[in-house]
């Protein structure tokens, strides 16, 4: 079977850092994107090396999409430099960002940073990449359970997450011609420093979440990057359009 390839946003820490690690021990070439963070960006590829995977880092703002081309052209050159090709086979749009505040307190300004990040970055660079992906490739938008349940604080977020759902349906349907399935993954609470690490250093939210899912504790990153793998280089191309929420069971 030819190497399969993934690109993944937001790959130098917290769930894209865990993808990327499962991933590679599943003999997959993984291509991690990271927006300032270039030391944590090397140590993931420390770690993935050491471990026998390969990997590579490339910087990536999301919030700028006049830097998409350029980005473009960058993978295309590591493509063709370390595999001897033009495309890749899995797109994981994962990078983002949050806040922890109530609708009322959302200042414009950090509505425009979730939706630059999380909602414009992620389809305009999705757009960018389409011709870059492999005929029977599959993409992974990182979605939320935020979508269906409702905890205070995420309102800004969880619109944005919202709109990635219904951009994942639209782009299943129109790449199916090509064989490429594009699905969502929706993650529960899970302990990082996302939104200022309030679930994971907030004791009393991380016990409240933990009561209220039926596994009975808050998910972490590996219940995550297992899943991205899982769902990746599993034999599953018939599923396409769909939500895959990854919770522990939150909120049933």
């Amino acid at each position: 079977m030819p190497q399969k390839i993934a690109l993944i946003t937001g790959g130098s820490r917290g769930l894209g850092r865990s993808a990327a690690e499962h991933l590679a021990l599943a003999g997959v070439p993984v291509i991690i994107t990271y927006r300032t963070g270039k030391a944590e960006a090397d140590s993931v590829i420390a770690t993935i090396r050491k471990n026998g995977g390969s990997a590579t880092s490339l910087q990536l703002d999301m919030t700028d999409t006049a830097s998409f081309s350029e980005f473009g052209a960058e993978l295309k050159s590591i493509l063709t430099r370390d595999f001897g090709r033009r495309t890749l086979d899995f797109l994981v749009n994962n990078a983002g960002s949050g806040i922890y505040k109530s609708i009322a307190d959302t200042t414009e300004a950090e509505f425009d940073t979730l939706m630059n990040v999380h909602l414009k970055g992620v389809f305009f660079l999705t757009q960018r990449l389409l011709p870059m992906i492999a005929d029977g490739g599959r993409i992974l938008n990182v979605s939320s359970g935020l979508t269906r349940f409702s905890l205070p604080g995420y309102g800004g977020y969880a619109c944005m997450k919202g709109a990635v759902e219904v951009f994942t349906r639209y782009l299943a349907q129109e790449l199916g011609g090509r064989n490429i399935a594009v699905n969502t993954l929706a993650p529960g609470a899970i302990e990082t420093d996302f939104g200022g690490g309030v679930v994971r250093d907030n004791v009393e939210i991380n016990h409240m979440i933990a009561a209220s899912t039926a596994m009975g504790r808050v998910g972490l990153p590996d219940d995550i990057g297992k899943a991205v793998a899982a769902l990746l280089i599993s034999d599953s191309q018939w599923m396409t359009g769909q939500r895959i929420e990854v919770s522990g069971g939150q909120n049933l």
